[in-house]
């Protein structure tokens, strides 16, 4: 009963990454039954690209995320600095956070590269945090200062 167990460990380099999971055109998402429903006709996916409808739809995600120590979007506060979206369909979201000691520096971008994800036509979706050109309130826009009592 009281034997010793012998533990073995291994230090290594570094470690390939595992294969991102994708959406194919084989993998059918889910839709709310009732929208198609109500409406008659089935809602069509954007076509990607920058500038397209599926960037607009990307960005009005983004503004859907609130930062949950300042009462803005992510999107009006600055901390995003692209999103771009290939014609396959693969988003890469490229953002910010206020500063390195953020209390949402972890999950804050889980939750962007989710969101992102949820928006149909997207098949991949990339979160790069950078972290220059640092944040600074000159990056908010003008509904943002307004919101904080800035302007």
């Amino acid at each position: 009963m009281n034997r010793e167990r012998k533990i073995e460990t291994e230090e290594v380099e570094s470690v390939t990454p595992p294969a991102r999971a994708r959406v194919t055109p084989e993998f059918e998402r889910k839709r709310d039954y009732l929208t198609g429903f109500l409406a008659g006709e089935q809602p069509e996916e954007p076509d990607g690209g920058a500038g397209s409808d599926l960037q607009a739809s990307v960005v009005e995600v983004l503004k859907s995320i609130y930062d949950p120590e300042i009462p803005v979007d992510i999107y009006e506060l600055g901390l995003i600095y692209d999103v771009a979206i290939s014609e396959d369909g693969d988003a890469t979201v490229t953002m910010t956070l206020t500063t390195p000691h953020c209390p949402v520096a972890e999950s804050l971008p889980n939750e962007v590269e989710l969101r992102v994800l949820s928006v149909p036509g997207i098949r991949d979706a990339v979160v790069n945090l950078v972290w220059d050109p640092p944040w600074d309130p000159s990056k908010m826009s003008d509904e943002a200062r307004l919101e904080l009592g800035m302007l």
